[in-house]
């Protein structure tokens, strides 16, 4: 199974937009070592999984007038979570989410405690952030810039996992960073995603994937994480996408073309 993919755009498009947690697949060597049994395996992908946020990035990219390119992860967060730091840096870990999760949504244990995360980063984890870190450089290469939108959705209600759950929860919560988000792609976004409701800021979910090479040190590659909650355009939890799924993707498309 292939763990990631790189689907080319057009040549002088500086936008990627990044599509981290949107599968269900689990590699059978890798389902060997989660405790959890087959239907509560089930039950954690809907909650975990950002469903169809693969499918609004397709339709995001077809409707752009500048078709972006689009790094998709083909593999379940529970395999790594590619957009966590592998390191004491991650405050998640405190909960048992880490790159590697050993806690589910509800507090259950996923893994035991003392599973050695190593195999799992070295197999999956660092050639996924090699690849984007290299998808990246193409398109500074290409067009001197690069934006990563990041695609996401999270639930209605907040899970027990959540750190910030308290907060506002909009039907569009915009995740940035002092370094790399400028206010222009911020502005930029609130304008594409106005008629999808309300837009906030850092709320439930914070801050943008940045690939550790650029991060806090290349201002020439901007980020912005998108996070859209999941009663605007799908039935909670893990259902089906409806029809406000295509009102997402043309203004998705629309920020792609305004950056």
């Amino acid at each position: 199974m292939t763990s990631f993919a790189l689907l080319p755009g057009a040549p002088d498009s500086p936008v990627l937009l990044h599509v981290p947690h949107s599968s269900r697949a689990i590699p059978d060597e890798v389902r060997a070592g989660i405790v959890l049994d087959d239907g509560a395996l089930e039950r954690e992908l809907d909650h975990i999984t950002d469903a169809h946020t693969a499918e609004l990035a397709e339709r995001a990219a077809a409707l752009a007038g500048l078709r972006p390119w689009r790094f998709v992860n083909r593999l379940s967060r529970l395999v790594v979570d590619p957009e966590r730091f592998p390191d004491e840096r991650e405050e998640m870990a405190a909960v048992g989410m880490g790159a590697v999760y050993t806690r589910t949504t509800h507090s259950a244990g996923l893994r035991p405690a003392d599973t050695d995360p190593e195999p799992l980063l070295a197999r999956y984890f660092r050639p996924y952030a090699r690849a984007m870190t290299e998808a990246v450089a193409g398109r500074l290469a290409a067009t001197g810039r690069a934006v990563i939108i990041d695609v996401h959705s999270y639930p209605t209600e907040p899970l027990p996992y959540e750190l910030h759950g308290t907060g506002p929860r909009p039907p569009v919560c915009l995740g940035t960073d002092a370094f790399h988000t400028p206010p222009a792609l911020t502005e930029a976004a609130r304008e594409a995603f106005a008629g999808c409701g309300e837009t906030g800021l850092d709320s439930p979910f914070a801050g943008t994937y940045v690939p550790l090479d650029f991060y806090g040190t290349d201002a020439r590659v901007g980020a912005l994480m998108v996070e859209i909650r999941r009663d605007t355009y799908m039935t909670e939890p893990g259902g089906p996408a409806g029809p406000g799924l295509d009102r997402l993707a043309t203004a998705l498309a629309k920020l792609i073309d305004l950056v």
